[in-house]
């Protein structure tokens, strides 16, 4: 595969998964919030700026588009993304019906390869070596989580280096990881979102004290990396770390990420910080889903109430 068709899906990947366009639960506010004179007796309310994630999704979907249309031109055939998923979870079946409807919109080929619970780890490991050979097939995507009997790193490391797109290869980590380094061929999506979504609302991040809240290979780990290539100073932070709400309230910017629906209060965010909640929980209400950000007291302290999911 050429280094062209890798661009052309790996940015769409890249930023479409990213929270930009799918991720139902990934929330981004910029906080205003209330400040305080240095007399102590006088408080500003400002508004919080929630971060236009639908816009950015249409500015996203038209680069991509027009992109993927030009290598269509060119070359005679669309870029093609492959989706495996194992079993029926209800959150992994509307991250993969997402990503293929993104697909449709944008002009790419998309594959769907759906495998019941109990497909065992060779099987699996043969349907994805099967699409490192399919020249029709320029990205490959696995739906984690797997099932409790599939070895998720075989699998993944079966992954063609080259049809990496979620950025999971341990050379694509490695290369993301290390400096003065050939850069990754792809970056994990979500977390590129997270600094796209910061960069097209013109938040900074050069010299900032950023928190990440959790630590997983998907979003935590990666997303550090990527603002320390940023030159922010990194905090990370899991279900270990001592006093959370300070580390919280002294960041500049907040990602969290951590699968736990309310744990961040909304007075832990400082005036003019940013916070980017990447969360997605299920609630008692089947109706309700919500981020790691309690959404009742938004509207009490530095945030708005939430407008709506991105």
């Amino acid at each position: 595969m050429n280094a062209e068709v890798m661009f052309v899906s790996g940015m769409f990947l890249a930023k479409r998964n990213s929270g930009l366009l799918r991720l139902g639960g990934c929330s981004a506010r910029v906080s205003g919030g209330v400040g305080r004179t240095w007399a102590g007796r006088s408080r500003v309310r400002m508004a919080a700026e929630v971060i236009d994630g639908k816009l950015i999704a249409g500015q996203v979907r038209e680069e991509v588009s027009a992109e993927v249309a030009e290598y269509t031109q060119q070359t005679g055939k669309a870029p093609g993304l492959a989706v495996v998923i194992v079993g029926t979870r209800k959150d992994s079946q509307t991250y993969v019906r997402n990503k293929r409807r993104a697909c449709d919109k944008v002009g790419i080929a998309s594959f769907l390869f759906e495998l019941p619970e109990n497909v065992s780890q060779s099987e699996l490991v043969k349907v994805v070596d099967d699409l490192n050979n399919r020249n029709d097939v320029h990205g490959i995507l696995v739906q984690l989580p797997l099932p409790e009997h599939i070895q998720s790193e075989e699998v993944l490391d079966t992954i063609k280096l080259e049809k990496d797109v979620d950025g999971f290869h341990p050379l694509n980590i490695g290369r993301l990881c290390m400096n003065g380094r050939e850069k990754p061929l792809f970056i994990p999506c979500t977390p590129k979102g997270c600094i796209e979504l910061l960069d097209r609302s013109n938040v900074p991040i050069e010299g900032k004290n950023a928190v990440v809240l959790g630590r997983s290979n998907i979003v935590g780990m990666p997303v550090s990396m990527l603002l320390m290539q940023r030159n922010a100073t990194v905090t990370v932070c899991h279900r270990f770390t001592d006093d959370l709400e300070n580390k919280v309230r002294n960041a500049d910017i907040v990602v969290s990420a951590v699968g736990r629906a309310g744990l961040v209060k909304g007075d832990w965010i400082k005036p003019g910080a940013a916070l980017i909640d990447v969360g997605i929980n299920a609630v008692d209400d089947p109706s309700d889903k919500r981020g790691c950000v309690k959404p009742k007291l938004l509207s009490k302290g530095n945030l708005l109430p939430l407008q709506g999911w991105l």
